[in-house]
This record gives C-alpha cells, structure tokens and sequence, in this order.
C-alpha cells in the first residue's frame, strides 16, 4: 500500500507533461490549418486577378491599325 502512495506524485506529473504534449501539438496542427488556408486563399485571389486582367486586355484590345 505505501508503493502505490510513492508512485501517485509520478503519475500526476506524468499525465500533466503528456496534456501538455497535446495541447502544442493540437495549437501546431491548427496554425498549420490557418497558414494553409491563407496561403490557398491568397493563391485563388491571385489567380483571379490574373483571370480578370487577362480578361480586361482581351476586351480592351491593342489593336495597331487603329492608332495609325
């Protein structure tokens, strides 16, 4: 019985280093998430840009007939 008294304070500390394992590992995983959806969104925003000044070039034109 006194064993089991000795061996409680390891396993208290044991099972708050672990928590604290998983909390850096959960805060890890979610700015990952974050930094991978930002850098998706700001992929799309770029390539729309592109899209659209493609687009504005085709419909405006440079046509060099005309400016003779």
């Amino acid at each position: 019985m006194e064993k089991a008294y000795t061996m409680r304070p390891a396993f208290l500390l044991l099972s708050f280093l672990c928590s604290g394992c998983a909390v850096v590992t959960v805060a890890d995983a979610a700015v990952s998430v974050a930094a991978t959806t930002i850098k998706v969104a700001a992929t799309v925003v770029e390539t729309t840009v592109d899209v659209t000044a493609a687009g504005v070039k085709t419909v405006v034109g440079n046509d060099p007939e005309e400016k003779k």
